[in-house]
């Protein structure tokens, strides 16, 4: 358990022509876009983030992820995906506050990889994450419990991927299986089917499945999704027992919005437009896109991009509107027509962060994530397995 102490694309015919409030009934469940762009925050508070930051010094340490804002990633020491951010802050010791600007889970994860002596701080308790939200202790449990009753518990191997919560890392640690992430789901699942003849995906389905059939040449057929609302999961005995992937039914929120007519819309828009897209998109949309990878991998795309070129990238808004600005030479543009954002990462913005730096300054320690013993021990576990991974 987890305690907690108190380059714009302009709207183009070849960009983004509508901004939010837009709905799709198409896309899964929770995936409407949750509106405009937020307002930039107040310019005065840039020079109160930076007299804070500048008068803690080395005692503090910020981690930006990439689908941050920019006026929050200004700030920050270091960037990254979630995992590469715990592991830049268990590398800095010296620093007695981590502070954090992603969401809880990863909060939770640097607390696990960081010293005893090190406080990790999350400028917004409210910044959560909907995909991790999805797979609570007490679902996973039952499920386990139904993979039992199948008498199948004992050939899964359980794999989680990093947008989980500790409670779930800690479950997949104490059944013998490992985290992944998304650059590193392949080789999780290689190692997994060696230690077992099923694996439990845990919790974004697309990950799980575009990771199996894409790489490990595993069908569709192979695959079954398990509901966690539904007695036994939706399934049968025999579903389960003939399936070598069960996958939970999770989703991320901004991902699972992109849809074929997106991929197919871009390519009429922008004739020789690549779409490049993150695995946690549907299966149909990646199989509809020219490339898929991580976030680390569409970075080093676009750096490595010839000039002129043109991209469609489906990920968070963010993140591609960074790209835009960093690469004026090429066209990259989002994916969807409605400018989309994910409405839980934005909480943590430039007013909370200062919020944060100051309370430090003053000697008051904000909303402190703190992961227990018991399931920092199986959680660490699982996140060593996947650090042991060849």
């Amino acid at each position: 358990m987890t305690e907690t102490h108190g380059v714009d694309p302009t709207p183009t015919p070849l960009a983004l022509l509508l901004l939010g409030r837009e709905a799709d009934p198409n896309s899964e469940r929770g995936v409407e876009c949750p509106g405009d762009l937020p307002a930039a925050s107040d310019p005065d508070l840039v020079d109160r983030a930076r007299a804070a930051k500048a008068a803690l010094g080395d005692r503090v340490f910020i981690l930006g992820h990439h689908y941050q804002r920019d006026e929050v990633i200004e700030f920050a020491d270091v960037t990254g995906d979630s995992f590469k951010l715990a592991r830049d802050a268990a590398a800095r010791p010296e620093a007695e506050y981590i502070v954090f600007c992603g969401v809880h889970f990863m909060a939770e994860s640097a607390d696990i990889l960081t010293g005893d002596d090190q406080q990790v701080v999350l400028p917004d308790l409210a910044a959560g994450c909907s995909m991790a939200d999805m797979a609570t202790a007490e679902q996973v449990a039952e499920c386990w419990d139904v993979l039992t009753d199948a008498g199948i518990a004992d050939v899964t191997v359980p794999v989680s991927y990093m947008n989980s919560s500790a409670d779930i890392k800690a479950f997949t640690g104490k059944h013998g299986g490992t985290i992944c992430t998304s650059s590193n789901a392949q080789r999780a699942l290689e190692w997994a089917f060696e230690q077992g003849q099923k694996v439990l995906f845990l919790p974004d389905q697309h990950l799980g499945r575009n990771t199996a059939v894409r790489d490990l040449g595993l069908s569709l057929d192979d695959c079954v999704l398990y509901n966690p609302h539904k007695p036994n999961g939706g399934l049968t005995a025999e579903q389960l027992r003939d399936a070598k992937m069960i996958l939970w039914r999770g989703h991320c929120s901004v991902h699972g919005r992109f849809s074929v007519d997106s991929v197919n819309d871009v390519r009429e828009r922008i004739p020789g437009v690549t779409v490049l897209v993150h695995p946690e998109c549907k299966y149909e949309v990646v199989a509809a896109a020219d490339m898929v990878g991580s976030t680390e991998y569409i970075i080093k795309a676009l750096d490595a991009a010839e000039p002129g070129s043109k991209w469609a990238i489906g990920t968070e808004l963010n993140l591609v509107r960074r790209l835009a600005k960093a690469h004026p030479d090429k066209e990259i543009v989002f994916l969807d027509r409605t400018v989309c954002f994910c409405s839980t990462m934005n909480r943590i913005d430039l007013p909370h962060l200062v919020w944060a730096l100051e309370s430090l300054v003053e000697g008051r320690v904000p909303n402190v994530i703190t992961v227990d013993a018991e399931t920092e021990k199986y959680a660490k576990a699982a996140l060593d397995r996947m650090l042991a991974l060849p």
